[in-house]
């Protein structure tokens, strides 16, 4: 399995926040970001206690190819 960087949040202050990542033997999309801990967000979710959400900026949608017309590359 290889996973391929996609993007990564170019504003993260120490280059190590929000990511999207690619699995080419899984087929499936990888992102690493913000953990989301608000009760109240959460509470509107049905979510399985195997499961967690992250989020990410808007704006990184862009690094996801069915978004930007087949590109994303590592980069």
């Amino acid at each position: 399995m290889t996973l391929h960087m996609l993007g990564k949040d170019p504003e993260s202050p120490d280059g190590k926040s929000a990511t999207v990542y690619y699995d080419d033997v899984k087929d499936r999309y990888l992102v690493q970001g913000l953990k989301v801990l608000d009760k109240e967000r959460l509470s509107q979710m049905d979510l399985p206690d195997h499961e967690t959400v992250v989020e990410i900026p808007k704006y990184m949608v862009a690094f996801f190819p069915e978004v930007n017309s087949g590109g994303g590359t590592d980069v």
